[in-house]
C-alpha cells in the first residue's frame, strides 16, 4: 500500500513513516502543508493520504480543506484526517460531501500501528471510519437522550459500530451476531432515531453523525 503524509511537523512524518515501513506501508510522498501535497499527488499516486486537520498558514482547518481539493483531483484516493481533539464540527464537515474513503482519527492512537494500518486498507476499498472516542463522545453529551435512551444496550453497541463505519457483515463479525440479527438491530435503531436508514453503509453513517452533531449542538 502507498500513501502520502501532510503535516507540518518533521519529527511527525518521520515517526509516522518508520511505523507504517513496520507494516508493509510505503510512505510515497511528504509534505509539510496541505498545498504541498495536493501538488504531488499525481506523480506519487497514493492510495491514501494522511493529513493533520490543523497545518501552515492558519492552523485551522487546512486538513480538511486540502482534502475537499484531493477528492476533485482523485476522488478515489482515500483520506485519513487526524487531530489532536474529538472535533464534531471538524468530522461533519469532512463527511458533508461523501463518506466514501474518508477517516477521522485522534493522533494519539496512531502509535497503534494495527489499528493504523486496519483504518488504511478499509479507506483504500472505498469504507469510511471514525474514531471510536468520537462516537463515544458525541453519544455521551448527546441532548436528544430521550431518543438515546429508548436503545436498547445492544443497539448502542451496534449503532457505535455502524458510526465507525462498519458494514452490516463488519458489525455481525465484531458483536458475534447475525447478519440478519444486525439488519434487524440497525432498523430498529433507524426507527427509534426517526433516521431513515439507506442501502449505503456510508449513508448510514453520515446519517448518524448528523444527527448525533445535532444533538450535541456542533460541541
Amino acid at each position: 500500500m502507498r500513501v502520502a503524509i501532510a503535516d507540518d511537523s518533521t519529527l511527525f512524518r518521520g515517526g509516522l513513516r518508520l511505523l507504517l515501513g513496520q507494516v508493509g506501508v510505503e510512505v510515497c510522498l511528504e509534505a509539510a502543508d496541505g498545498d504541498e501535497l495536493v501538488a504531488g499527488i499525481a506523480e506519487a499516486r497514493p492510495e491514501v493520504a494522511i493529513l493533520d486537520i490543523r497545518m501552515p498558514p492558519t492552523y485551522t482547518r487546512e486538513g480538511l480543506h486540502a482534502a475537499a481539493r484531493i477528492r476533485e483531483v482523485d476522488p478515489a484516493i482515500g483520506v485519513l484526517i487526524l487531530s489532536t481533539y474529538a472535533e464534531t464540527t471538524y468530522a461533519a464537515e469532512l463527511f458533508a460531501n461523501g463518506s466514501a474513503g474518508r477517516g477521522y482519527m485522534l493522533k494519539d492512537r496512531v502509535d497503534d500501528v494495527g489499528t493504523l494500518r486496519e483504518a488504511l486498507v478499509r479507506l483504500a476499498a472505498g469504507e469510511s471510519l471514525v474514531d471510536a472516542t468520537l462516537v463515544d463522545s458525541l453519544i455521551g453529551h448527546s441532548r436528544r437522550q430521550d431518543a438515546l435512551a429508548a436503545l436498547t444496550v445492544r443497539e448502542r453497541q451496534v449503532l457505535r459500530q455502524m458510526a465507525e463505519g462498519r458494514s452490516n457483515a463488519g458489525v455481525a463479525s465484531v458483536l458475534n451476531l447475525s447478519h440478519k440479527t444486525v439488519e434487524n438491530y440497525a432498523a430498529s435503531i433507524f426507527g427509534k432515531l426517526d433516521i431513515p436508514a439507506g442501502s449505503d453503509d456510508n449513508r448510514r453513517v453520515l446519517a448518524v453523525l448528523s444527527w448525533l452533531r445535532a444533538g450535541t449542538g456542533g460541541s
